[in-house]
């Protein structure tokens, strides 16, 4: 506990840290255990799906195009909110790094590189989170924080690894790594510039401008994809079924939650569960049979669920106390009024 004196009024507030994790805190956590799920069980459901039944490129005008129509319909039915004419180019920018650039060069880079590289190199995301928290939100760097994206990219690192080091029928090229590298700086400055955008428009306003914005950009690109794509000329039952839960879980619903885990949680903290994906693929393919646990996997999910714990028991930020000094409580830092005779 220690003394803060209020900027406009001089009158010291007590900051007393707090141990107990607020409920929105929780409810962040919660919301983005729920996206990794969803997202580590699309990962083999999309590889028995490309490129058999559709290309990269095209699935990946398939959602951006499903997407857009889903937050358009969904608008309909919340209330309506008004995006100053301004405000569009922050949207586009959040397009531009959360959707287009992100997607199209990691696909690029997929296609150019092994996937073990590929999988080592997004653990760097967080990384990048961190350091962008600290330029654009003042985030502080801690130790803790430092230590919890070491610790949980050496987990992924070691999962993925130790299930693909056998496999070398990918070669590695200095362009694809290149590629997917960027792509995970440009997803890591999009959770940290779409912050404030979270907190001013709901997730479904952010996202139908978002998606509406990239599908302006990559239609003409990967229209003829979509088009030629065979599940949607001969479609069977387990690929379209495996096509909607890409287009409805792994799309519209993940993109509509990332948005509202943004709003009560750290960007770092956000990206730190991009680890999790790979430890999530991992257990379901166990789950099915089609893989076994070892001891590796399970000091991987030991590491990566340390370094989720320490990156969210780092400093944060302190809050801003605005409007009439009263009692009032942030989510880490409660602040009491004291009287300075």
């Amino acid at each position: 506990m220690h003394l803060r004196p209020d900027r406009e009024t001089g009158i010291f507030l007590t900051v007393r840290q707090t141990n107990k994790m607020p409920k929105n805190r929780r409810a962040g956590h919660f919301i983005m255990l729920a996206v990794t799920l969803i997202f580590g069980m699309n990962i083999p459901l999309s590889k028995s799906l490309l490129p058999v039944w559709i290309s990269p490129e095209g699935l990946t005008l398939s959602r951006i195009l499903f997407a857009t129509g889903a937050f358009w319909i969904a608008s309909l039915f919340v209330p309506r909110e008004k995006v100053p004419f301004k405000d569009h180019r922050f949207f586009l920018i959040a397009s531009l790094c959360g959707v287009s650039f992100n997607q199209g060069l990691f696909l690029l880079g997929l296609n150019m590189t092994s996937p073990i590289d590929a999988s080592i190199i997004i653990t760097c995301g967080p990384l990048f989170a961190m350091i962008f928290a600290a330029l654009l939100l003042k985030e502080p760097i801690t130790f803790l924080k430092i230590s919890g994206v070491l610790v949980g990219a050496t987990g992924a690192i070691l999962l993925v690894y130790n299930a693909h080091h056998a496999i070398t029928v990918h070669s590695s090229s200095l362009a694809g790594n290149l590629m997917v590298f960027g792509s995970s700086v440009i997803y890591a400055f999009y959770l940290v510039f779409s912050k404030p955008l979270t907190q001013r428009y709901s997730p479904v306003t952010l996202m139908k401008w978002m998606f509406l914005y990239a599908s302006v950009m990559v239609t003409p690109l990967y229209l003829g994809k979509v088009i030629s794509a065979p599940v949607f000329h001969h479609p069977e039952v387990t690929p379209v079924l495996q096509m909607m839960y890409t287009l409805f879980m792994a799309t519209f619903i993940t993109y509509l939650l990332i948005p509202m885990a943004q709003q009560r949680i750290r960007p770092t903290t956000v990206s730190m569960y991009n680890n999790l994906q790979p430890l999530v693929a991992s257990f379901v393919t166990v789950a099915i049979g089609m893989d076994h646990f070892t001891v590796i996997k399970g000091l991987s999910a030991l590491l990566i669920f340390c370094g989720v714990y320490l990156v969210t028991r780092s400093k944060a930020k302190p809050e801003e106390v605005k409007g009439p000094l009263e009692e009032w409580e942030a989510p880490e830092t409660r602040f009491t009024k004291i009287d300075p005779t």
